[in-house]
């Protein structure tokens, strides 16, 4: 089995090709949803949480209050990485358990979607990394436009992550997502092809 880290700083269009690698046959998983399934109500992840920030971190049914969470971390790097040394763990606890069941099973490819793949240290875990990548005014104008942020909060999302340059000559594979959606999906295609034969994916035979 190939385990390949998916990565890009936000707003590159990540997302849209770890769906379209799905679509195409990889197994993925998802660093997101598995950071949402470990802070569930009951879970050692969020207990942790609500004993390092209190009860204003949790709702009223006991459930993780996310905005005021965001709140406390967002502007406190302190606070921050407090929160990450309760998270990553779980995650990466959920990732291996999600990457034995796909081995039991079969699969030939995995693409792990994770976001904050080099800021977390996890780079050398993986048989391959893609990267996806644009420009930084391009992922500027993304958040902008797409998700309703001011430049100046869009600008302090994008300042906690490590820049693109370093992440680029680490990647086995870059995809440039600096033109329109179609574009994008012809460079999915041409990455497929080059993931399927290093895999030997049946399609690729």
């Amino acid at each position: 089995m190939k385990v390949v880290a998916l990565t890009g700083n936000i707003a590159s269009g990540k997302s849209t090709v770890a769906q379209a690698l799905r679509a195409r046959g990889a197994t993925l998983i998802d660093a997101d949803t598995l950071a949402r399934e470990v802070v569930e109500r009951g879970t050692p992840a969020l207990a942790a949480i609500h004993a390092h920030f209190g009860d204003g971190v949790l709702t009223a049914e006991g459930t993780l209050d996310r905005p005021a969470l965001r709140a406390r971390v967002f502007a406190d790097p302190t606070a921050r990485r407090a929160l990450e040394a309760i998270v990553h763990p779980a995650v990466e606890q959920a990732r291996q358990m999600r990457l034995d069941v796909a081995r039991a099973r079969g699969d030939r490819l995995v693409v792990c979607d994770i976001p904050l793949l080099f800021e977390a240290g996890l780079a050398d875990r993986f048989d391959r990394i893609i990267l996806v990548d644009a420009p930084e005014a391009v992922r500027l104008e993304r958040l902008v436009s797409d998700r309703g942020l001011t430049p100046g909060q869009a600008r302090a999302i994008m300042a906690t992550q490590l820049p693109s340059g370093p992440k680029r000559a680490c990647a086995h594979w870059v995809l440039d997502n600096d033109g329109d959606r179609a574009t994008l999906h012809q460079r999915v295609d041409a990455l497929w092809r080059e993931l399927a034969e290093w895999a030997k994916l049946p399609q690729a035979t």
